[in-house]
């Protein structure tokens, strides 16, 4: 455990040289930069590459620890209402902030164009979120990044092999063997990590146009990008202050996540990190039966990052536009980009395609999206962050609810196969 820690370590100071690096690469050499985008690529598809079948495998395991159905229905119920809560919580934070420091009023700024298919792809609103969750093919879903369907899946066969008794059992085993074998897969994936985090960052900031082209991007939405990003840092601390509340867990915690973190800054992708985070969570001695149900869950489910930006560009937009938001609007707000965040894929920009059912919900104008696309590309890097954040304090909470009930349950509960 010593020598993996001090692996650790190396890896994370190796990946703040590459992120470094490529922020500096990225000011100073400008669209040159482009041409190293294919290393990023690489280091982003070799993680993407991993990403269902460890779900499939971790979710299974998962469910098999936690025992009977009566246990598993406990805990994800204190799953789901963790998220639900730590959700609202950022969507509420984002709409106080964006009303006190108000963005919009007086921006001089241009609309871009929406990426293609955007405003098809959430044209089914709310209930395409619900029709998403059970998909006709699972090889599709995977192939088209939907996984919630592959996590529900995954999740009632766990359920299944529970209720098969003796003969579950060898698919569990095989199950455990394949998640630990994908774990040692991703140590060796993150090798790449320092080259590919360096890459995808030095190529975006090249794309922006180096020097001058990202001045004259941030300098167009600077409040704005000021009221997200504080909301983004006040959320951040607030789930700190939870995992510390409700788990014990510190600043040491938070260091053993920097990996992954900075892995979700540099790909901009919580789905692509979920293989690195499920690892540092359990390098980090959280119980593996609660970091492999929470976290799948919470990479397709627990998008606070995400929540905060939809409720905060949502009245930028309407401060730009010069359209006062009543009281009750800015309550449909709320309740739409909780229930949206949902929806948004684990993959970059994907808040872009909730975005509009949330613009949808209140009568917002959508062309209005396209005023927040020039700057999109670095708040997308901090709601991931976050977003994963989230799903790391909940793997530790819902850890000390799973260690405080297991001892009360053990003399009278019946064995997972019977239960």
């Amino acid at each position: 455990m010593t020598r993996a820690k001090g692996q650790g370590h190396a890896l994370l100071w190796a990946l703040l040289v590459g992120a470094a690096a490529g922020i500096l690469c990225g000011w100073f050499v400008g669209p040159a930069m482009q041409s190293v985008a294919w290393v990023g690529t690489l280091f982003l598809n070799a993680l993407k590459m991993t990403i269902v079948p460890l779900l499939i495998v971790a979710v299974i395991t998962g469910v098999a620890g936690l025992g009977g159905t009566g246990r598993l229905g406990r805990i994800g119920g204190i799953t789901v209402l963790y998220y639900a809560s730590t959700t609202a919580l950022a969507v509420l934070m984002g709409l106080i902030l964006v009303n006190l420091i108000e963005p919009g009023t007086g921006a001089n700024v241009t609309a871009a164009e929406p990426p293609p298919g955007t405003a098809e792809r959430a044209e089914q609103g709310i209930p395409g979120i619900f029709l998403q969750m059970v998909a006709p093919s699972l090889a599709g879903a995977a192939a088209g990044n939907q996984l919630l369907p592959v996590i529900l899946f995954s999740l009632f066969l766990g359920i299944a092999l529970l209720r098969a008794g003796e003969s579950g059992r060898p698919v569990i085993a095989f199950c455990e063997g394949v998640n630990e074998a994908l774990m040692t897969l991703v140590q060796w994936i993150m090798y790449l990590a320092p080259f590919g985090v360096f890459a995808l960052i030095a190529a975006r900031l090249g794309q922006a146009g180096g020097q001058e082209g990202i001045l004259r991007e941030l300098q167009a939405l600077a409040w704005y990008m000021v009221t997200v990003a504080l909301g983004l840092l006040l959320h951040f601390g607030a789930l700190f202050c939870i995992l510390r509340l409700l788990s014990g867990r510190g600043l040491r915690y938070l260091d053993s996540l920097a990996q992954a973190l900075i892995t979700a800054f540099g790909t901009a992708s919580s789905s692509a990190t979920l293989p690195l985070t499920i690892r540092c969570v359990t390098m980090a001695e959280v119980d593996p039966r609660s970091a492999r149900f929470v976290l799948p869950l919470g990479a397709t489910m627990n998008m606070d990052g995400t929540a905060l930006y939809e409720a905060v560009a949502a009245m930028f937009i309407a401060q730009v536009y010069g359209i006062d938001m009543s009281l009750t609007q800015q309550c449909l707000i709320f309740l739409t980009a909780t229930l949206a965040a949902v929806g948004a894929a684990g993959i970059p920009q994907a808040g872009l395609v909730t975005m509009i059912i949330v613009l949808t919900a209140v009568g917002l104008p959508l062309e209005g999206i396209g005023l927040l696309l020039t700057v999109d590309w670095l708040l997308d890097r901090l709601r991931t962050a976050v977003n994963v954040w989230g799903d790391s304090v909940g793997a530790a909470v819902v850890e000390r609810f799973l260690v405080v009930q297991a001892p009360a349950k053990a003399a009278a509960e019946p064995s997972p196969v019977q239960n």
